[in-house]
């Protein structure tokens, strides 16, 4: 058979294999091909919704291995794969693209959960197929949107359009009292999303009254995300800052979620489906400390500076909140839930304490709690599908039913717990350390000898007694999680009523590819579908926890680029009636000479 193809086609090709076509495409591709395929799905027979989803996923995750291939890991602060697309000139909307180190490494993790939710949701939803797995790419390309937005519109709309998906996905697809999860889920995030909206409007608003010689994009309507930071950062007074770091907290701390405002998570978390559950834990969840990072603290770092804390109280209080309702949980799923709330405290304090060790700990707690969380979720939803229980009290000692499941569950426990030499510990030691550090009084008083700093303190308003009282909720973590641990997986085989012995399923029953008999049913122990979603989560927990080196020399432009900035604006006061000498944004990095080995070794006293 001779070649179908054309010049026409082969000049396509040649396009779209050069580096050129990937560095200006690849983020668009990654938004738009799940897109592609969700209308696929909605569109193609249910028995293929299955395949044509898994597809899309796998294809979505070999561009985000060709867009980490791809990346100048040296220069990861710098924005790259920059792409614009004028989109309302007149009002200076435009679709414009960039991603440095933070962003890839979140649009990584999105992109491996992908497919491990797809093939999580294989046997366990069974109708309205098609409508699941259309929503579930739907949702993957706008989590990505936000990661890839260097506009604040673009930026809005992508993160405002999570909540539709995984509204649909809750409501339709999850437990007993979904309606209400998914309603109290949107309420929540919507009215916290349209507060962080009007934030972002005054600092586009405050931009277009400026002089346009003041700086490049002065004086218009822009929502240009890096001319927004240095105007806001420039030109705001410190109750201006106060106000819109108040705005940007209040979408973005409830999508953390923060405490008090944390009460939608572990009911949207226990009705979701094993999947959505994944994606809320692994993702969804980041875009709040996500936007914490990427704007509630260049935009109004002054007043973020001052409020540091407050913030840090709220977190601590969450920690140790969180913490003790899991102690009492009866609930599998709940208990995950809660815990996350304890986790993502730890995720804040380290950003909050404003030093490398802090934000380096923050941004990699945002990787590794995704990652770790997400695989109990999916351990905990392996167990439901089979017992369609998460009773603590229904079910119990299934190492001797399920002795792949229990090691798994097991290794996860391990990780979240913070067991060194896996994931949890890198990221909450560091989070704790650098609160420890962030205190200008530090190695005075009771902590060393009077007016004698201690190489290694680094500016700030916290210290010792933050990072104790934060390292009890370690403690408490590591008590409920091997409760749990204790009761459902080790001791005398416990099992809900139908499933015990010659009520259980026929080990010896021929199953399909997925692990499926005939009538639906699954093994008792996991299946190779199951241990294929499990294997990569697990491999990333070890790899990352025993040589997280990579991660730190990713993150080190950008935590470091954020750091000296934030010593700038603290060597450049706000002036009485307002403004600064002109701070560029970002622009600081080479002010603060400040490495992660440094400040560990305390070979040298770090900047102030």
């Amino acid at each position: 058979m001779q070649s179908t193809a054309t010049p026409i086609s082969d000049a396509a090709l040649a396009i779209a294999t050069t580096p050129g076509f990937l560095s200006t495409w690849i983020l668009a591709l990654l938004v738009v091909v799940p897109l592609a395929f969700a209308f696929a799905v909605a569109f193609l027979p249910e028995k293929h919704a299955r395949a044509t989803s898994l597809i899309g996923t796998l294809v979505a995750l070999a561009l985000t291995v060709v867009s980490l291939f791809q990346f100048n890991w040296a220069n990861g602060a710098a924005f790259q794969f920059p792409n614009k697309i004028e989109w309302l000139p007149s009002l200076g909307i435009s679709v414009s693209m960039g991603v440095d180190s933070v962003s890839l490494l979140l649009i990584a993790l999105a992109g491996l959960l992908g497919p491990i939710c797809v093939l999580a949701s294989w046997t366990a939803i069974t109708n309205r197929v098609r409508t699941y797995f259309a929503w579930m790419l739907v949702l993957q390309t706008a989590m990505v949107g936000v990661f890839v937005a260097r506009d604040l519109i673009l930026f809005y709309v992508c993160f405002e359009f999570t909540l539709i998906p995984m509204y649909i996905l809750i409501s339709l697809y999850g437990s007993t009292n979904r309606k209400r999860a998914a309603t109290t889920f949107f309420l929540y995030t919507f009215t916290g999303s349209m507060i962080a909206l009007a934030g972002l409007v005054y600092v586009a608003w405050i931009n277009a009254g400026l002089p346009t010689d003041s700086f490049p994009g002065a004086g218009t309507w822009t929502f240009d995300i890096a001319t927004l930071q240095q105007a806001s950062i420039n030109h705001l007074t410190f109750s201006q800052q106060s106000m819109v770091l108040l705005a940007l907290m209040a979408g973005f701390a409830v999508k953390v979620p923060l405490f008090p405002v944390h009460t939608w998570l572990p009911l949207a978390h226990t009705e979701a489906p094993t999947a959505g559950s994944v994606i809320l834990a692994g993702v969804l969840l980041k875009l709040g400390t996500y936007g914490i990072f990427r704007f509630a603290l260049p935009f109004a770092t002054d007043a973020f500076i001052h409020y540091a804390p407050f913030m840090a109280v709220l977190c601590i209080i969450g920690i140790l909140y969180g913490g003790l309702i899991c102690w009492v949980q009866t609930d599998m799923k709940k208990l995950v839930a809660y815990s996350s709330v304890a986790h993502l405290g730890f995720c804040i304090l380290g950003l909050v304490a404003l030093n490398v060790a802090g934000i380096q700990g923050s941004i990699l707690y945002m990787i590794n709690h995704g990652l770790s969380t997400g695989a109990l979720f999916l351990c905990v939803g392996f167990v439901y599908e089979r017992y369609h229980t998460r009773s603590m009290k229904d079910v119990g000692g299934l190492a001797a039913k399920m002795p792949i499941w229990a090691t798994f569950m097991v290794f996860f426990v391990m990780a979240s717990v913070g067991l060194p030499g896996l994931n949890g510990f890198v990221s909450e030691f560091l989070c704790i350390f650098g609160t420890f550090q962030a205190s200008d009084s530090w190695g005075k008083q009771i902590w060393g000898s009077s007016n004698a700093p201690v190489p290694g303190a680094t500016p700030g308003n916290l210290g010792p007694w933050y990072a104790l009282i934060a390292g009890l909720g370690v403690i408490v973590a590591a008590m409920y999680l091997l409760i749990m641990t204790g009761k459902v997986v080790f001791g005398p085989l416990r099992e809900p009523a139908g499933h015990g012995a010659g009520h259980g399923h026929d080990a010896h029953a021929s199953h399909d590819s997925h692990g499926a008999d005939a009538h639906g049913h699954l093994p008792a122990d996991l299946t190779a579908r199951e241990i294929t979603c499990l294997v990569p989560l697990a491999i990333a927990c070890l790899v990352f926890g025993v040589y997280p080196m990579p991660l730190f020399d990713a993150l080190k432009g950008p935590v470091n680029e954020t750091v000296a900035y934030v010593q700038t604006v603290r060597d450049n006061p706000l002036q009485p009636g307002g403004g600064r000498p002109e701070v560029t944004a970002r622009a600081a990095a080479s002010a603060t000479e400040s490495r992660l080995p440094t400040l560990l070794t305390g070979s040298e006293e770090a900047p102030r």
